[in-house]
Formats: C-alpha cells, structure tokens, sequence
C-alpha cells in the first residue's frame, strides 16, 4: 500500500495527493504516469505523476472528482493508504534544447503541463506558461509554473482572472510576438485539437498529451488505442503524448464518450 502524506484542494472537487511511494520517485520522469487502486473491487484509473521528489520517497498527484472511484479517492485524508499503485508508466516527454517552448494546459491538463514545463526549463528552454480555467478557482499549479517558466498567463472563460478568453488566442499572441519552436499542450479534447489548428499553419511542432481510457497500462486491454497519422498506436504504451497534427481527435473524442451512459448509472447506485 502507498500512505498518503499530504492532502489539499487545489479547485472545487480537484484535490492534490502526495504520496509515499519511494520506488516510483526514483525512476519517474516528466510525462509518465501511474495506474491507482482504490478498492479491492474497484477500478483502476491511470493519474499523471504531477511532481516527485525521489530523496523524500513522495510522488505527487491531481485528482478530480468525475466518477465513482476518483469521489472515493477524494474522500481520503493523511494517513490513509492507497490500495495499490503501479509505475512509472508511459513514455516519458521528450526533453531537450528546443529553445523556446509554449507549454499549454487546459484545467486539470496543467498538472500534466507542469512537470514537463519544469524539465524543460531545467534543460535550458525559456518556457512559456499558458494555463486555462472556466474561472480563477479552476486556475491550477499557477505557483509552481512561475517558479520555473519565463512567461506565465493565465486564462479564463469568465474573465475572472488573467486573460479573458482562450488559451488558443493566448497562444496566438504569443507567437505573434515570439518566435515559438516547440508547443506541448495537455487538457480538455477540444482544446489540444483547437492548439493544433492554431500552430499547423505556422509548422510549429505540437505535442498533445492524450488522455484516452485506459485499464491496464501496459497495451495488453486496447482500450486506450488512438490514431495518430493514420496508424494504431496505444497511449499507455506509445505515448500518451504523441504528434497533436497527426492525432485523430475526433475519433479519440468519440471513443472517450463510448461508456458515459454506464458510467452515469454505475455513479449513481455506488453513492
């Protein structure tokens, strides 16, 4: 089991975990993620490792409550253990001197855009922070990105905080005024699609971190299975971040919406 260590809200029914798990700390690297247990006979939902510091033995987590099982999760305070944990998993980002990288994240997506804003700063990018909220409690990791990257700009829909608008229209002021190598956006479907139609006519290369369902992170289920540049890939496996100009995101969109149904009726007899 995994004790945790540190509980918080970061935004209404987003809660921030830190948990023991000194093995995964070691080996994890921006980009991967993990697969958690919180029942015995529960699912397994797969959470982006949002920090880790392999000297305390701690990984960091961003849970929002959506389902049965992340309300449960929620619900935990320190001390409490975690069934069951496995990782790192995934292919980790790809992390070099790109010069200058526009990092994007939509809600939740920022605690995946975060640790990847951050080693690529350590790698000596200047990294551009542009993280997107319905309002300014919805504005996660604002902190942590200020601590690392050289511009940060907040967004929200409602104009309550930061930017009013788009984190796309963000973007395209940005790299009207800049010259941008490199994008990597992680978020909502809709918004990576709409990033990758705003850099495609500029040849910006895009990364989008993909957030497909996924059981058993290791390829072997299918269900996380995407189309990327005409091809099957399988985002536990393969990714999950992958080229957002070959992604089909309209297919992975649909595929994502395939047990909404279920899910309703399973949320509602599991209280």
């Amino acid at each position: 089991m995994n004790t945790i260590l540190e509980v918080r809200a970061l935004a209404p029914d987003v809660a921030y975990f830190r948990v023991e798990a000194p093995k995964i700390a070691k080996r994890r690297r921006a980009g991967q993620f993990v697969i958690v247990r919180v029942e015995a006979e529960g699912e397994r939902i797969p959470l982006t490792i949002a920090d880790s510091d392999p000297d305390g033995g701690w990984i960091a987590l961003a849970v929002q409550a959506v389902g049965h099982t992340t309300t449960v999760m929620n619900r935990l305070r320190e001390g409490d253990d975690l069934l069951d944990m496995v990782g790192p998993l995934g292919q980790p980002s790809e992390i070099e001197l790109f010069g200058t990288v526009a990092v994007v994240g939509g809600g939740l997506g920022t605690a995946i855009a975060y640790p990847v804003a951050k080693a690529l700063a350590g790698a000596g990018n200047d990294v551009v922070s542009i993280i997107g909220g319905r309002s300014r409690p919805y504005v996660i990791f604002e902190a942590d990105m200020r601590a690392c990257c050289d511009e940060v700009h907040p967004c929200t829909d409602d104009g309550s905080y930061g930017f009013h608008g788009l984190v796309t229209t963000k973007l395209e002021e940005v790299m009207a005024r800049r010259t941008v190598d490199r994008v990597i956006c992680a978020g909502p479907i809709p918004m990576m699609r709409a990033v990758a139609e705003t850099t495609r006519p500029r040849g910006v290369p895009t990364i989008a971190s993909l957030n497909p369902i996924m059981v058993d992170g290791t390829g072997m289920c299918g269900g996380c299975r995407v189309s990327v540049g005409g091809e099957s890939r399988f985002a536990c496996v393969d990714g999950p971040e992958f080229d957002a100009h070959q992604v089909d995101f309209e297919l992975l969109s649909r595929r994502n919406k395939a047990y909404l149904d279920w899910e309703a009726e399973h949320k509602q007899v599991q209280p």
